[in-house]
């Protein structure tokens, strides 16, 4: 809080509140609005809490604006230049890079966690064999409830930090076997003597029948990746995770909710999205006319993978995996491919258009994630998944910060009612 503060007055002009500013070491200040019910009668309504801060949080920064993107304080470039995924975690959910030592031991315990309680596996049995993976990870994510009784006291900071290294260890086993479950080959157990990025390409495409070499161009493109997507401050699906566990439900289950908010297509199916857009394109030459389209209000048409809600300039995560997505697609020979030769048409002439530039509709991380899995193979009801792989850290960072305030209280939103006003019963039958 600051000395500062707002005055609100109500229509009549015979009464004023007097609102605290709540400042932050960055970004906008926000204003504290929670005696305005008790003194004004009045709630505040914002929907979608597009206006509204929901907590205090020292985790990640976001400057849409400005296109900065920064973990504890750390720019999310560097990051990605010179740092790996599990680095990011540690600093995700301990506020500091950790030293070598820290370092080997935050390794070991993500290691040691990869594998799955075999009772647990036999759970996958359950699912139909087309099920799309997110309908499986929230399935699985949620029932690791059962599992785990010992070690899910809320209170405990032990606990809570065990807690978010099984998460992370697990994400990559469990929707790796929920890949493998969609295709009916045998399930691939992870493999400690490999890097977290590496380790999920085996168990995503490894086989019995023979042995499997991870191309480390690949590893390398996938841990940048799970870097950029590790946390993105207060959207949906974190949200989401903070109001269930706000109830103190069982971590387990808060995660699994995370899962569920991120599968809707306006938040984590973007980059799938982005395919399909591109599937519905077709080829090289009708891009003018898709584009054309996609500049008319009336057209029904949206090109998927520019602009964002936050960034008001190019997003920060996309100009760094711009140049991994060239860089793959040069590796694999991938140039001259249709799908991939559309897509860069795309992004070349969209980034001329005077139209699309001056609105600031940049090719956005969706945009060029999607064509990265698409290149290693991944197919795209997994693009979803890959994303709650790398988010998984974000969501276990929050929801323990929001455990640690002592200020923690239920979430509870309020409303503007407009139904009926208050009427007697009537019988329908003896009216």
């Amino acid at each position: 809080m600051t000395s500062e503060a707002f005055k609100i007055s109500n229509p009549q002009g015979d009464s004023s509140t007097e609102l605290p500013v709540v400042d932050g070491t960055l970004g906008t200040p926000g204003v504290d609005v929670r005696g305005l019910n008790t003194k004004q009668g009045v709630f505040t309504y914002d929907p979608a809490f597009t206006a509204t801060c929901s907590c205090k949080s020292d985790i990640t920064f976001i400057d849409g604006e400005n296109g900065i993107l920064m973990y504890r304080g750390y720019p999310v470039d560097q990051l990605a230049e010179h740092s790996s995924y599990l680095e990011v975690c540690y600093l995700l959910l301990n506020g500091e890079l950790p030293n070598a030592t820290e370092m080997e031991d935050f390794r070991h315990a993500i290691t040691h966690h990869t594998m799955l309680n075999e009772s647990l596996v036999k759970f996958y049995d359950g699912f139909h064999y087309d099920a799309h993976p997110m309908a499986i990870l929230t399935g699985i994510v949620g029932s690791l409830s059962a599992f785990y009784h010992d070690t899910t006291d809320i209170r405990d900071p032990e606990h809570r930090a065990i807690f978010a290294h099984r998460m992370i260890a697990k994400m990559p086993t469990i929707a790796a076997a929920a890949y493998k479950h969609s295709i009916g080959q045998p399930k691939i157990g992870p493999k400690n003597h490999l890097d977290y990025a590496a380790n999920f390409l085996r168990m995503c495409f490894a086989v019995p029948a023979e042995e499997y070499e991870v191309d480390p161009v690949a590893a390398k493109a996938l841990d940048v990746l799970f870097i950029l997507h590790a946390d993105h401050e207060q959207n949906a699906s974190t949200s989401t995770v903070r109001m269930a566990g706000s109830t103190g439900a069982n971590p387990y289950a808060a995660i699994s909710s995370g899962i569920a908010a991120l599968w809707g297509p306006a938040h984590g199916g973007a980059n799938e999205a982005v395919l399909n857009m591109l599937g519905q394109i077709g080829d090289v030459s009708q891009v003018p006319k898709y584009l054309e389209k996609a500049k008319d209000k009336n057209d029904p048409f949206r090109l998927m993978g520019f602009g964002h809600r936050v960034y008001k300039n190019f997003d920060p995560r996309a100009k760094i995996i711009r140049g991994y997505c060239h860089e793959i697609l040069e590796h694999y020979g991938m140039q001259n491919n249709k799908l991939f030769e559309l897509a860069l048409e795309l992004e070349r002439i969209a980034l001329e258009d005077d139209y699309f530039v001056e609105r600031k509709l940049y090719p956005n991380v969706d945009f060029y994630s999607g064509i990265i899995y698409q290149a290693l193979g991944i197919p795209v009801n997994m693009f979803t998944p890959m994303f709650a792989i790398a988010r998984t850290v974000g969501w276990a960072a929050h929801w323990s910060e929001m455990m640690a305030d002592p200020g923690m209280r239920i979430a509870r939103p309020r409303q503007v009612y407009t139904g009926y006003q208050l009427r007697d019963y009537v019988d329908i039958n003896n009216r």
